[in-house]
């Protein structure tokens, strides 16, 4: 980045000086986040806040500072809140980070309900957002949770100027419809004909589950309830090992 030639100046100088230019604008970085890479550049010591953590983890990445990025995760890890969490996560699955996706999860499956009013549920992407619904143990129920896919689909449709469906189409694969009642899937699929969230084939295999008694042509991980799942009657046909 230093010693590019700039535009019209390839071939002046000695081969392997740096070219004369004009200050480096980086127009993409906060100068608070730059000063915090600088001060670990400089002393290998970082001085951290949530306002700047997770931006200058993305700095650390993209210049490959390995130890900025550990200090950075740690620190994101120990004050993580349900306004932020989300943000956080979409990092982790953005930059690989493993350890904090695990964590971040962990955190939103003890505050479900509160986590998917935040605005950081809303701009997750498709991906980050489908490993959170295949997790067991959101502590939501599962009619509360198609209807933050719903309202995080609308948003994300208006966003990228692309239909509902097409947006939702991996996570909604990981919503359970047939841990629903009868009567909160025919809400749910009266709801579907305005937006066509949720594939048809979708609905008529939960129905089908309904119909005979188990759940019959529908991945097992899509019959399970999760942590915050309300029982429903229906719900002990559903398990595979129930007489």
């Amino acid at each position: 980045m230093l010693s590019q030639v700039p535009a019209g100046g390839e071939g002046e100088g000695p081969p392997g000086s740096v070219p004369p230019q004009g200050p480096l604008v980086l127009g993409n970085v906060q100068p608070e986040v730059f000063l915090a890479v600088i001060e670990f550049l400089y002393t290998n010591c970082v001085t951290l806040n949530s306002h700047i953590a997770l931006e200058v983890l993305t700095s650390s990445v993209e210049y490959g500072l390995q130890d900025l990025c550990k200090l950075c995760v740690e620190f994101i890890k120990d004050t993580l809140s349900v306004e932020q969490v989300c943000e956080a996560l979409q990092a982790a699955v953005t930059y690989g980070q493993a350890d904090l996706q695990q964590h971040c999860l962990a955190f939103i499956e003890g505050c479900t309900a509160a986590v998917v009013r935040t605005r950081g549920f809303h701009e997750l992407s498709d991906a980050a957002l489908a490993r959170v619904l295949r997790s067991d143990r959101l502590a939501i129920d599962e009619l509360d949770l198609v209807q933050a896919v719903r309202e995080w689909a609308h948003v994300s449709s208006a966003v990228l100027e692309r239909p509902v469906a097409e947006v939702a189409a991996l996570p909604v694969r990981e919503l359970r419809l047939p841990l629903l009642a009868p009567s909160e899937l025919a809400m749910l699929e009266s709801h579907n004909q305005r937006d066509l969230l949720i594939p048809a084939e979708s609905i008529a295999a939960a129905w089908r589950s309904h119909a005979l008694r188990r759940g019959s042509g529908v991945p097992p991980r899509l019959c399970r309830p999760r942590r915050g799942t309300r029982p429903r009657d229906h719900h002990r046909h559903l398990d595979p090992h129930a007489k």
